[in-house]
């Protein structure tokens, strides 16, 4: 198991290394500049706005996003340096903007959400600007990216193989690994098909990490379900146990797989772009980059064979209950970042709520489009353990004796 695992984070090294020799060196002297060129970008899309042309308007704010803030590692640099939670702001901003053009706003509304776009992007340009490149800061913000971006692989896909083992088929951790090791394949293909992407096309990509979370969810949800639905089984009897070890069909186990596939997929692609984004940023410590990602791959290794082997000593019940519950965050999670990607590309609307801040780790955004499907889900959550403890109830008066 411990190979496998070693396996697996080696080739994942490997696999940014011979991307990273793709990487264009950089061709601005700071972020500064960066953002005056962006300003005039969104200058222009403001006298495109008052000549009436809404869609070339937007189109314009577009160009600023995806050609500038996505396309030269800006938002990437913002959350390896600064915050998701930063980036997540300004990348609203950008939509609030668009919105406030699609209503027909007033020439001074639509020039006030503009100008608060720069603003935030000035701000953050002058703070990573202020940061004197350093070994330090280079090692930190590698070791971010990889441990930030592969945690959530690391918790689905551990979890995963802790609960087969758990349950007595630990012959069939082999798909689970499987499925892990085509999604590296198949995140290398789609970082290489992203990266050639024109600023025209930059939507994209949001719109292909959107719409690989929302069935991310589905599968989570069915597999979290579907775990917690054997949990009190596992607790009973031998021969309950005996039900719940041959129930993992065919067709469980390519769910399970498919989880595993879904998360690290979601996040690979992702972290490719996002080292190529710091490996173009960084005049002078390059090697930095390649300790920080390896002591970020070890940690992520540890954490685990936490979840594996303390596994071990966990009672069935419990372990099962809480597997199936951080599946169900995950999925939730997963429904707010997926449907901000589709934000981002345009494909779903913006409709902010005052009073809530974005937390990035957690999927929580402050727009209705974001929260009220966790708000749903949340509820299918809290419905489905109640129809389960229903039956356990069923199941424990079914199993007493008589009197």
């Amino acid at each position: 198991m411990v190979r496998k695992t070693f396996a697996v984070t080696v080739l994942m090294i490997v696999i940014i290394s011979m991307l990273s020799m793709t990487v264009l060196a950089a061709s601005y002297n700071s972020w500064a500049e960066v953002v005056n060129e962006m300003e005039a970008v969104v200058d222009k899309a403001y006298d495109i706005y008052l000549t009436g042309e809404i869609k070339a308007a937007k189109d314009q704010v577009d160009v600023a996003y995806y050609g500038y803030y996505e396309k030269l590692g800006f938002e990437k640099t913002v959350m390896a340096y600064i915050s998701g939670n930063r980036a997540a702001t300004v990348e609203y901003q950008f939509s609030y903007a668009k919105k406030a053009m699609t209503a027909g706003s007033s020439n001074d509304e639509v020039r006030a959400m503009l100008d608060e776009l720069v603003r935030l992007l000035r701000e953050d340009a002058n703070q990573l600007d202020g940061k004197n490149e350093s070994a330090i800061s280079v090692f930190l913000g590698s070791l971010l990216i990889i441990t930030r971006e592969g945690f959530e692989a690391i918790i689905i896909v551990g979890a995963i193989i802790a609960y087969l083992v758990k349950s007595g088929n630990k012959d069939k951790t082999r798909s689970v690994y499987w499925g892990s090791l085509v999604a590296l394949g198949a995140s290398v293909i789609m970082a290489i098909i992203l990266n050639s992407l024109t600023a025209a096309s930059g939507a994209n990509q949001e719109i292909i990490e959107g719409v690989t979370m929302l069935i991310a969810v589905g599968v989570l949800f069915y597999v979290s379900n579907w775990m917690v639905s054997k949990a009190e089984a596992a607790q009973w009897t031998r021969y309950i146990e005996g039900k719940v070890q041959s129930s993992i069909t065919t067709g469980s186990v390519f769910s399970l797989a498919l989880a595993a596939f879904l998360a690290v997929f979601r996040e690979g692609a992702e972290t490719i772009l996002f080292y190529q984004a710091l490996l173009a940023g960084t005049q002078t410590y390059f090697n930095m980059v390649w300790i920080g990602l390896a002591v970020g791959c070890a940690l992520l290794v540890v954490i685990y064979l936490l979840i594996r082997f303390m596994s071990i000593r966990l009672p069935l019940k419990p372990f099962f209950l809480g597997t199936s519950i951080l599946l169900f965050v995950m999925s939730i999670s997963f429904v707010g970042a997926g449907i901000k990607e589709l934000q981002e590309g345009n494909i779903i609307g913006v409709t902010p709520v005052s009073g809530i801040t974005s937390i990035d780790i957690l999927g929580i955004y402050p727009t209705l489009e974001t929260l009220i499907p966790q708000i749903v889900l949340l509820l299918l959550t809290v419905g489905t353990f109640m129809i389960q403890m229903r039956k356990w109830k069923k199941a424990r008066a079914a199993n007493e004796p008589a009197s």
